[in-house]
């Protein structure tokens, strides 16, 4: 199988083991500009599960005047080589490939975050995503970067890595490229070919530093029509440009113009986007330039990435989001495992954090970037229990595989019908429906791994004690909590129950939300697909407040289209009938005068309150009264000794049955508990 994506390629005599690569990007593990331990192990990770290249360092900093604003690495002096050195030893060691992209930010940061400087760009023309206003760089200006530039592709290449890749898209380079954001009108401005001379002198820079045997890249993006940008004719004959001078080895191509909150959503598309959307669009870069192409666009398994390298659209896949969620995937895959690949689901929790200026995350494997202290294999234990799991929701499958995984005998009870508890509701919803891919893999996971699985079994106390076991967790999750200051309660419909297809939707619809999360703003893309008159309420000071750069701007897109009222900083504070109607009285954040707006149905999402009632029944015959050790958990060393010398088995709680959150923090409870069970 694969056999186009399994076979090697070879750049400036360098050959990689096969075609699958990680792009780029910033997770935010850097340390002082660094990649310490903890960088280097996520990505040691990806080279031990049999990637061919993975590419570190998104826009890693050549001079200091370019401000890091996602804790990114820095080149601007020879501290970075002896790291570099250490880091290439680490991943060759494997079989992998290790490049590091470089970068200036420009216009693209703030004047406030790392030394305080200006921001700078060809023109004086404010970010529209970051809103900083750049002077425009004189010619002297351009030739202190292009040799900062040329200097940090020498620091990499004596750090002992494969290669640089050079970021232009969005950047510096990109902004001079772009006409959105130069408007110059020396030799560095007008034409293409002017606008394209600041890159060439970088490259060019780069080449004579590093020599020949070294691999220079480019991230580029030739069509930048989502914003009024850089039209495909000019992109191309930038490409053009690159191939005829000599000074790419490769091309990275982007698809899109990332520089406004919806060009980022539409560059790094998650499940709202088809399959590898601008795959034709590097086909056309590769046909016209004649050099290898890269590119990592909603590439999310192995089947699409071999369908493009075999149909010549591509020299290499990239698959970074699927290496979040399972960084022994290529592995996996030659071992005849691809069933047991954990599936990347689109659902851009690491790019909202990433985007956010935090650790960027999968939603569902919560050892990716975690490596040191939640090791991606699982180890057996040395003494075995019979433990017990009540829920089979995220945290419930959880807790079952790595018990299970540990060599525990696990039994686990759901009432519902079917495995997934919450994410079964957040399948839904349209655009989310890959969501499901979470509960499928935990499901095939435990039942795969021997686990006693019980559905339809809504359990009790009594039934827990029958079962003689070691260790209980209680997954039990929680409920909508629809409580109002002012009451009405049961004049409102709950999110969940609407999104099941248990409540009817009639007429002039009123959506609260206090998470500002996906359920109530998925749910309202919903509705307002069917129609349905709606405005959207929040407590908060803007829609969508727990989302990041790839998810919200898609929603607000979908509902300004719907023609959805939005409306922000205000409290719904209760719900009252008048005749065949629903009257709901607001209060703004900060005036805080009152305000009342008529509906016909009014639905709230206030997030859950836990469902824990069999969690206290069960306290008082557990050896530990239920009680967690904080620094044992973070730490993942076992639960201290019994408090209660009367009790028989350990008791816990975990995901929303603890506290409601989310996926990914319901699901780290039950591993750095059961790891160390």
């Amino acid at each position: 199988m694969y056999d186009s994506l399994f076979t090697p390629i070879t750049l400036r005599g360098r050959t990689f083991r096969n075609r699958v690569f990680s792009s780029a990007h910033a997770p935010g593990y850097a340390e002082s500009g660094q990649p310490g331990e903890r960088y280097q192990a996520y990505h040691e990770e990806k080279a031990k599960g049999g990637i061919g290249l993975t590419i570190f360092g998104g826009s890693s900093n050549v001079s200091r005047d370019s401000g890091s604003i996602y804790g990114q690495i820095y080149l601007g002096n020879d501290t970075i080589v002896p790291i570099f050195r250490s880091f290439a030893q680490r991943i060759h060691r494997h079989g992998a490939g290790l490049m590091c992209q470089i970068s200036h930010m420009g216009r693209r940061t703030s004047w406030d975050s790392g030394d305080w400087l200006p921001t700078k760009g060809p023109s004086a023309g404010r970010d529209p995503a970051h809103h900083s206003a750049p002077y425009e760089l004189s010619t002297r200006e351009i030739a202190r970067i292009v040799r900062a530039f040329a200097q940090a592709a020498e620091r990499c290449r004596e750090g002992g890595l494969d290669g640089i890749e050079v970021l232009t898209t969005t950047h510096l380079l990109g902004q001079f490229l772009s006409p959105i954001s130069n408007q110059r009108r020396d030799q560095y401005g007008g034409s293409v070919e002017n606008r394209m001379r600041f890159m060439l002198e970088v490259l060019e820079a780069c080449r004579e530093r590093v020599g020949e045997e070294f691999i220079i890249g480019v991230r580029i993006a030739p069509d930048e029509s989502n914003e009024d940008g850089l039209v495909l004719s000019e992109g191309l004959v930038a490409c053009d440009q690159l191939a005829e001078q000599g000074v790419a080895d490769y091309l990275n191509v982007n698809g899109a113009y990332a520089g406004t909150d919806m060009g980022l959503s539409e560059t790094y598309p998650g499940m709202a986007f088809k399959s590898a959307p601008y795959i034709e669009l590097a086909r056309r870069v590769k046909e016209r330039s004649g050099l290898p192409v890269f590119q990592s666009a909603r590439i999310t398994d192995l089947t699409t990435a071999d369908w493009a390298v075999e149909k010549g659209y591509v020299d290499m896949a990239g698959l970074v989001r699927p290496h979040f969620a399972d960084p022994h995937l290529v592995a996996k895959t030659a071992r005849g495992e691809e069933q047991r690949v954990r599936p990347c689901v689109g659902a851009g929790y690491c790019l909202d954090r990433a985007y956010a200026g935090r650790e960027a995350f999968c939603v569902h494997n919560v050892s990716t970037g975690r490596e040191l202290i939640l090791p991606h294999l699982v180890p057996r234990a040395s003494n075995f229990l019979e433990a017990v799991v009540v829920g089979a929701g995220p945290a419930g499958l959880e807790a079952a595989r790595v018990l299970a995984l540990r060599g525990h005998t696990v039994t686990l009870f759901e009432a519902g019908q079917r495995p997934g508890g919450q994410v079964l509701l957040a399948a839904k919803a349209a655009w989310r429906k890959d969501m499901i891919g979470i509960a499928d893999w935990l499901a095939d996971e435990v039942v795969r791994l021997g686990v006693s699985l019980h559905l339809n079994r809504y359990v009790e106390s009594n039934d827990i004690n029958a079962v003689l076991a070691d260790v209980v967790i209680i997954a039990t999750g929680g409920v909508p909590d629809v409580s109002l200051a002012r009451g009405g309660e049961h004049l409102v419909k709950t999110a969940w129950d609407v999104l099941a297809g248990q409540e009817r939707v009639e007429g002039d619809v009123l959506i609260y939300d206090e998470v500002g999360g996906h359920c109530a703003l998925s749910l309202a893309h919903e509705l307002s697909s069917q129609h349905h008159s709606m405005v959207f309420v929040t407590p908060d000071r803007e829609v969508g407040r727990a989302l990041g750069g790839q998810n919200y701007p898609l929603y607000l897109r979908n509902l300004a289209r719907a023609k959805t009222e939005l409306i922000s900083s205000q409290q719904l504070l209760g719900v009252h009938q008048q005749g065949n109607r629903l009257v709901c009285t607001l209060r703004h954040a900060f005036s805080r005068d009152t305000t009342e707006v008529i509906a016909d149905t009014v639905i709230v999402d206030k997030g859950t309150q836990p469902m824990n009632g069999i969690f206290a029944d069960l306290v008082a015959a557990s050896t530990n009264l239920g009680e967690l050790d904080y620094d044992a958990l973070v730490e993942c060393r076992a639960q201290p000794s019994a408090l209660n010398n009367a009790g028989t088995y350990q008791l816990y709680r975990v995901g929303d049955a603890w506290a409601g959150r989310d996926i990914h923090a319901a699901m780290l409870d039950s591993n750095r508990l059961c790891r160390a069970l």
